[in-house]
């Protein structure tokens, strides 16, 4: 039964749950016992108890397919968006840079309410799993109806391209927020989430692979303008429709959490995750790399336009480059991680992302097989740090439920998903910054103008150092900060689970305090 929320101002009741507000019975498992962390940063069973069961194959796959939702949104817009409004409504690149980021940037407000909410929903569905279905479903329909296009070019079609925008975004806070939520629920071990994150990650590289690779081809055979974007957005909006099913059913059987303590007010929740140290320098280190990522994934057909001079396959080459790999190495990134630790392997995938990206500042020079060479080296970075910063996400999330006994995953997901959120509009907003700022010159066509060099340039720049400037100093964030909790005393048995990112409740089943 779910335990109703806390008066305001009262202690947890009785010691902190295991996880984050997962009832170990909805699994038909017994409260695993604490384990230290190896050396390689997996948690060791204790001898002699039960460690926590393995999710179902079944599980990890149906949680994954939720990435065909985040991917297909997160890819798409931050894609073909900016040169929508350019290229296509003809509206001036400082204009639609704008019209792209502010819908984005209400989402940083909506995020941390949404998870508020979800902590709160009481259902025989769970907290969770309603919002994947109801929120899911709506993301879908608005998404097409943002390349609707009911009033062509000019101003009013730029205005209603942000309204739908706006309403879009809101949409998938209210998906995204409860889904990034549900690992700290699925299982209190952290080798599983990281299992769980690689699954995920899986998935969201191949959606971004459809999605990113597809959607511009489904442009150009649906005869390019406006009729070509109204084509996309219904095959983005199916594809959307089919992530959201398959999460909500492939989840159907898991720990679903229930409804415990919280602090009485979204304030006094706030502040307890600002309060938490490597939460906040995580937060910080992804945003400011989600921000170079997405000014990658925009200025992909601008780049294959101007620098490679192919606009037809280019953008579809250049996306099977970046994503592919990430489907083939993925296994090795996790052994990678198991070697040297997850916030270690986030720090080596950041570098090499950024790495790929400066170096591809000769590809005026460079053929064009090289070219995508180098794209696949991001590609290979990219599907590192994506995966390392998911699974440092729950252990943080689950260490402040250990030492609180409150649940909070909403928030804190909701903060991450804000923190998100603002990245991947920074990118296209930095893009159609730098566009205007080089002389870019818009199009209603459905075809670029021609350009000046002074614009080429600033593609290239835009697509190349800016991005490897924002991701590389960021790693410097996560040095001060451990994710990995000490062993606990041999003389002072724990009776909670231990996850990475945690230290070990007190024995009696009192909390530690400090962050």
């Amino acid at each position: 039964m779910d335990a109703p929320p806390a008066e305001p101002g009262s202690p947890p009741a009785g010691p902190p749950a295991p996880t984050a507000g997962v009832s170990r019975t909805d699994v038909g498992g017994s409260v695993p016992a604490a384990r230290a962390p190896t050396s390689d940063g997996v948690p060791a069973r204790s001898v002699g108890r039960p460690g926590p069961d393995p999710l179902p194959r079944r599980v990890h796959a149906g949680y994954a397919l939720g990435s065909l939702a985040t991917g297909a949104f997160g890819t798409v817009p931050g894609l073909l968006l900016l040169p929508y409004l350019t290229d296509t409504l003809g509206v001036a690149a400082g204009l639609a840079a704008l019209l792209v980021l502010l819908p984005k940037a209400w989402d940083v407000l909506v995020n941390p309410v949404a998870g508020r909410i979800s902590d709160r929903t009481r259902s025989r569905l769970g907290p969770r799993r309603p919002w994947l279905l109801g929120a899911g479903l709506a993301l879908a329909v608005l998404f097409a109806a943002i390349f609707a296009a009911p009033f062509g070019a000019g101003p009013a079609a730029g205005a209603y391209v942000a309204v739908a925008f706006l309403a879009t975004a809101t949409a998938f806070a209210f998906f995204q927020v409860p889904y990034v939520a549900m690992p700290a629920e699925l299982t209190d071990d952290a080798a599983e989430r990281t299992r769980l994150m690689s699954w995920r990650v899986a998935v969201l590289a191949l959606a971004i692979l459809i999605s990113g690779a597809v959607a511009p081809m489904v442009v150009t055979a649906g005869g390019e303008g406006v009729a070509g974007h109204r084509w996309m957005g219904a095959f983005v909006a199916a594809l959307i429709a089919l992530g959201a099913l398959g999460a909500f059913l492939g989840t159907r059987s898991a720990a679903t959490g229930t409804v415990t303590a919280t602090e009485p007010t979204l304030r006094a929740q706030l502040a307890v995750v600002a309060a938490d140290r490597p939460f906040r320098a995580l937060l910080l280190c992804f945003v400011v790399q989600s921000a170079g990522v997405a000014t990658i994934l925009a200025g992909v057909s601008y780049f294959a336009a101007q620098i490679l001079r192919d606009p037809t396959t280019g953008p579809t080459v250049l996306f099977a480059c970046f994503v592919g790999p990430a489907l083939l190495v993925m296994p090795l990134w996790i052994r990678l991680g198991r070697r040297l630790g997850k916030k270690t392997a986030l720090v080596t995938a950041s570098l090499l992302l950024a790495a790929g990206a400066a170096a591809l500042v000769a590809a005026p020079v460079l053929p064009a097989a090289a070219v995508y060479a180098v794209v696949a080296l991001l590609g290979v970075g990219y599907a590192g740090q994506q995966v390392f910063a998911l699974a440092l996400l729950p252990d943080c999330v689950a260490a402040s439920t250990a030492r609180t006994g409150r649940r909070q995953a909403g928030v804190f997901t909701g903060l991450w998903t804000a923190g998100e959120t603002l990245g991947l509009a920074l990118g296209p907003g930095i893009y159609g910054l730098i566009l205007a700022l080089s002389g870019y010159v818009s199009s209603a066509t459905g075809t670029a103008a021609p350009q000046t060099p002074t614009a080429r340039l600033g593609v290239l720049l835009a697509f190349t150092l800016i991005p490897a400037l924002l991701i590389a100093p960021a790693t410097l964030l996560l040095r001060p900060h451990p994710y990995l909790p000490p062993p606990p005393s041999p003389t002072h048995p724990v009776d909670h689970g231990v996850v990475a990112g945690t230290k070990a409740a007190k024995i009696h089943g009192k909390a530690t305090t400090s962050p």
